[in-house]
C-alpha cells in the first residue's frame, strides 16, 4: 500500500508521519480485505451452517477495519475523539472475529489466515492509540 507515500504530502502533514498509525492503517485495510474474503469462503463450505457467528464476526469485522482505516487516513482537521473511539472498537472487533476464526482455524485454513490477520490488526491499533491525541 502507499499510505505513508500519500500521507506524507499532505499540507498538513508537512513529512511529520507517524509510524504506529500508518502501521494501523495499513493492517485496517488488509484485515477488511481478509475478514470479507474469509466469509466468502466460509460460505463456500459445504456445512456452512456451523460458521453462521463466524461470517458475522468476519462481516462485521470488515466493516469497522475499512471505516477505521478511512478515518484514521484524513489528516485535514481533527476528530481525535472519534478516532481513538473508532480505533478502540476495531480492536476490539478483530479481538472477537479473530478468536472466533480460531476456533475454527484447524479445520478451515482461510479461517487460520484471517484469525492471524485480526491479531496483527488489533495490535497494530492497540499500538497507534498513543498516538492519537
Amino acid at each position: 500500500m502507499h499510505v505513508r507515500e500519500m500521507i506524507s504530502t499532505h499540507p498538513h502533514v508537512q513529512g511529520q508521519t507517524d509510524d504506529a498509525l500508518l502501521r494501523c492503517i495499513e493492517e485496517c485495510y488488509a484485515c477488511a480485505q481478509t475478514c470479507t474474503s474469509c466469509a466468502d469462503a466460509c460460505l463456500g463450505e459445504e456445512d456452512h451452517s456451523k460458521l453462521i457467528q463466524c461470517i458475522r464476526r468476519n462481516l462485521d469485522c470488515a466493516d469497522i477495519c475499512a471505516a477505521t482505516g478511512a478515518i484514521a487516513s484524513r489528516r485535514t482537521g481533527s476528530n481525535t475523539e472519534v478516532m481513538r473511539a473508532v480505533i478502540q472498537a476495531c480492536a476490539e472487533a478483530c479481538r472477537v472475529c479473530g478468536a472466533e476464526c480460531r476456533s475454527h482455524a484447524e479445520m478451515h485454513e482461510h479461517c487460520r489466515v484471517c484469525a492471524d490477520a485480526c491479531e496483527r490488526c488489533e495490535r497494530a491499533c492497540r499500538e497507534a492509540l498513543p498516538a492519537v491525541h
